[in-house]
């Protein structure tokens, strides 16, 4: 594993736990179709919370939230129906979230969480 993916992977371990600090409980994580992956599903007060992280070193080529395009967007809200399908689970509600992380310093990390980004 190079650091890129070491970063990327404890940025998702970090996401994961802000969340469930923030009461969303997690339902799976890095979940795979053919389609493509969804980092975190969870569920927040009754609503489908489907989040991708995106995890920053620096803001040199933009910020995390920037690096999540309307085709991702798009990705994630198929994604979510392929994982409704997979488990055969209903949802009034389902939202696309995006969780940051951005180092900003050594072992310290800001964290956000953007709701119905899509």
């Amino acid at each position: 594993m190079n650091a890129r993916q070491a970063l990327g992977q404890q940025g998702e371990q970090l996401a994961a736990e802000f969340l469930e600090e923030c009461g969303l409980r997690i339902l799976d994580r890095n979940w795979r179709c053919p389609e493509g992956e969804i980092d975190i599903v969870a569920i927040d007060q009754g609503v489908l919370a489907i989040c991708e992280v995106k995890t920053r070193s620096d803001t040199r080529y933009g910020t995390p939230l920037e690096a999540v395009s309307t085709r991702k967007r798009n990705r994630l809200r198929r994604l979510a129906l392929r994982w409704i399908a997979a488990y055969g689970v209903t949802f009034d509600e389902i939202r696309i979230d995006v969780v940051t992380v951005l180092r900003v310093g050594p072992g310290d990390f800001a964290i956000s969480h953007v709701t119905g980004v899509g």
